[in-house]
């Protein structure tokens, strides 16, 4: 999966073997051609206002421009800074953000485009269709303010009656279940966990045969990014466990506690949490699918925690029969058992008001979302300054009913020959990595010919779903925006659930078509583009070959080659976790899989002081960068060779092509960003930060050090180049 600085969420990557998707701080691409932009700019409100001003207008959106890079700076010493210096220092980021790119007015205009769409379903008019209804209402529940102000904590009220109406520990299976129905979460698993109550439930393709859908269950329970925010003993760690129980006494009080209990709460919190954390398997044992395939029968699933009651949860879900359970972290539930036995019932019921009001604090009143905001954007993530609500809006309804908000998205900004001009750049880099694997000296012909399969198998998503989704029995009125997520949440959560013990259905997406990134589904074999991506300044219908194979194209190879990067190379051409590899060919990778990882296990000073990124966590993304860059760069060859061109030809512009797709690649990845983002990707996120994903790429290729004249000894001229592919 990508990974570009532009929203602040927290996805699941797909390339965690699991579906999916990416921290949406993600990698987002720049643009459509000019004239296209042209097309839709009538229909954006303002498309004039700075790039600063985030509050209401529908900002310019980014055009590579070679000219714009500092020429007084020598490329060879520092080629990200070279590109992006002059940019960065002209675009700070808003108060409102916590990083900001060339990206990120893209996003800004994706969102007013989907806005004016909410506005004009939102009006109460009996001629509107049934989508229209859907995601007119919902908008016009979420941005009624002095509504939800006046209903306080009404909303939520059912919820936290039933938990403080618990009477013995059996009962805390079908609460669970109720949490893991009315607010999103339980079926998406991330990079480090589910993020819902004590678990995650949901359908997943089986990793020994994947035409088929089994049950799987997943470590969860954490209310903050991971596990290392608990257990780790800096500074700086420290201090914010200090800060989030504060936020935890704050939020029980808002919810009506005394002060005494809620801190008296907050400390039971942090310490089941704790607790949770510690029996959580890490992000880099996670990111290896074999350490997650744990095939069980529910009566296994049972001795693992005997005091859930499975059969009731499993009844209250509504879930089909399995063949098998896959249980990620045998030893997490193991744990979770002991701790629901040693803790009495009251500390249960605190554990799961909490997470009540944690996970509706965004739908409620002000107090509440202020605070909210305070801990996890302001203290976790470094905004200044809540986002306007209309932004907060547009993405909710974005998450909730997506693909029935998409299909306006792809009617107006997404015309046929974006598409037919993506497959052929996609067809073009997949015939590079086919030629790269014939060519490689390590690998043996029989590992070659399973490659070579693999990658025939393929199959290109470009733009947006086959079908769309039946939101029909999703209901959503004006009158409670709490209500309308947790019937949209209930929606998905059972859809996911359904698709137990049926076939496998490849035509789905798990990322929205105004999405700004893209993805790699390992187990479906498919590579994914939204038509959210597929703009400037990533891609544009009116710039050459060299601007757009720099831009998206690197995103196509990025994506291609998690297909066969230290994750995906596990998985065969059908989607089965099986191993293809001759054992000198797995070692002959491994080898070069080191140097990948060794060479970005680094100290990240952009994070704070001792912040050091860990390069086993980030080499699937790692490898995926540099073998993507090499691939485009080989199709760009390719496609100038049919125009009679070369790489070294110069343009209209004085650049080479060589020069202009190294400078459109940095070009789009030219972000700012706060310290305390840095701190929690370096810490969660298995994507390095851009500076990275420019200098450390282009120091390992000799095909960048001849586009710049750069010699042995300047910084972007590594001794020890690595390459996988």
């Amino acid at each position: 999966m990508l990974f570009y600085p532009a929203i602040v969420h927290f996805p699941r990557g797909k390339m965690s073997v699991s579906r999916s998707t990416i921290f949406a701080l993600t990698l987002v691409l720049p643009v459509v051609m000019l004239g296209q932009a042209a097309h839709l700019t009538g229909a954006v409100r303002n498309n004039t206002g700075s790039a600063a001003d985030t509050q209401d207008k529908a900002p310019k959106l980014e055009h590579f421009d070679p000219n714009s890079i500092d020429k007084s700076l020598d490329p060879c010493d520092d080629f990200y800074k070279y590109t992006c210096g002059k940019w960065l220092s002209a675009n700070p980021i808003p108060p409102d953000q916590v990083f900001w790119g060339t990206g990120s007015s893209l996003q800004l205009w994706n969102e007013n485009l989907l806005r004016e769409t909410l506005e004009a379903a939102s009006a109460n008019d009996a001629k509107r269709g049934p989508v229209q209804q859907k995601i007119g209402d919902y908008w016009a529940a979420c941005m009624d303010e002095s509504g939800i102000e006046a209903a306080g904590l009404k909303p939520l009220k059912p919820e936290l009656d039933r938990i403080a109406a618990l009477k013995s520990k059996k009962e805390i299976t079908l609460e669970i279940a109720d949490l893991h129905h009315v607010f999103p979460g339980a079926w998406e698993q991330s990079d480090n966990q589910t993020n819902s109550p004590l678990f995650g439930f949901t359908g997943q393709q089986d990793y020994d045969d994947a035409s088929k859908v089994v049950a799987q269950i997943d470590q969860g329970g954490l209310s903050l990014p991971n596990r290392d925010y608990y257990l780790n003993s800096d500074a700086k760690s420290v201090e914010t466990l200090s800060k989030y129980r504060q936020h935890l006494q704050k939020m029980f009080a808002l919810a009506g506690e005394p002060e005494a209990q809620a801190s008296s709460d907050a400390a039971t919190v942090i310490e089941i949490e704790t607790a949770l954390a510690k029996a959580q398997m890490d992000n880099i044992k996670r990111r290896d699918p074999k350490n997650i395939n744990n095939r069980m029968s529910l009566a296994q699933v049972r001795q693992l925690t005997a005091s859930i009651d499975w059969e009731v949860y499993l009844k209250a879900v509504k879930a089909p029969a399995t063949e098998h359970y896959i249980v990620t972290s045998p030893d997490f539930f193991r744990a979770e058992e002991k701790l629901l036995q040693e803790h009495p019932l009251e500390h249960w019921k605190v554990y799961l008001r909490w997470h009540a009001i944690h996970r509706a604090a965004p739908e409620l009143n002000k107090a509440l979302v202020d605070e909210n905001f305070d801990f996890f954007a302001h203290t976790l993530a470094g905004a200044e300054q809540q986002q306007p609500r209309w932004r907060r809006c547009v993405r909710a309804a974005d998450r909730d009913l997506g693909e029935a908000l998409g299909q306006a998205y792809v009617d107006r900004a997404f015309p046929p020959e974006n598409k037919a001009r993506t497959l052929q750049m996609v067809h073009a880099i997949e015939q590079a990595l086919s030629q790269d694997i014939e060519s490689v000296s390590w690998m043996s012909q029989a590992t070659k010919e399973q490659a070579i399969t693999k990658l025939k198998g393929i199959e290109d998503k470009i733009g947006y779903p086959s079908h769309w989704r039946d939101y029909s029995s999703v209901k959503i009125a004006r009158d409670s925006y709490l209500a309308n997520v947790g019937q949209a949440s209930s929606f998905e959560f059972e859809r996911w659930v359904a698709k137990v013990g049926k076939p496998v259905d490849r035509s789905e997406w798990t990322m929205t078509p105004p999405t700004i990134n893209a993805y790699y589904d390992p187990q479906l074999n498919t590579i994914n583009f939204p038509a959210g991506i597929l703009q400037p300044p990533f891609f544009e219908q009116g710039k050459d070959d060299s601007v757009n194979y720099g831009a998206i194209g690197m995103v196509i190879g990025h994506e291609i080659i998690h297909g066969f990067d230290d994750q995906g190379r596990k998985f065969d051409a059908h989607g089965n976790l099986r191993d293809w590899w001759t054992a000198e060919d797995a070692k002959q990778y491994d080898e070069r899989g080191k140097c990948i990882s060794d060479e970005y296990t680094q100290e990240v000073p952009e994070a704070g002081p001792g912040v050091k990124q860990n390069g086993l966590l980030t080499q699937g993304e790692d490898t995926a960068d540099n073998g993507g860059i090499r691939l485009t760069l080989n199709a760009l060859e390719a496609s100038l060779k049919q125009q009679g061109k070369s790489l070294d030809d110069k343009g209209d512009d004085g650049w080479t092509y060589r020069q202009r797709f190294f400078l459109s690649n940095a070009y789009s990845w030219c972000t700012n960003v706060r310290p305390e983002v840095a701190r929690l990707i370096v810490t969660s996120n298995p994507h390095s930060l851009p500076v990275f994903r420019i200098d450390n790429v282009v120091s390992n290729m000799a095909e960048f050090q001849q586009a710049f004249g750069c010699k042995a000894g300047q910084r972007m001229v590594r001794a020890n180049a690595c390459r996988v592919w």
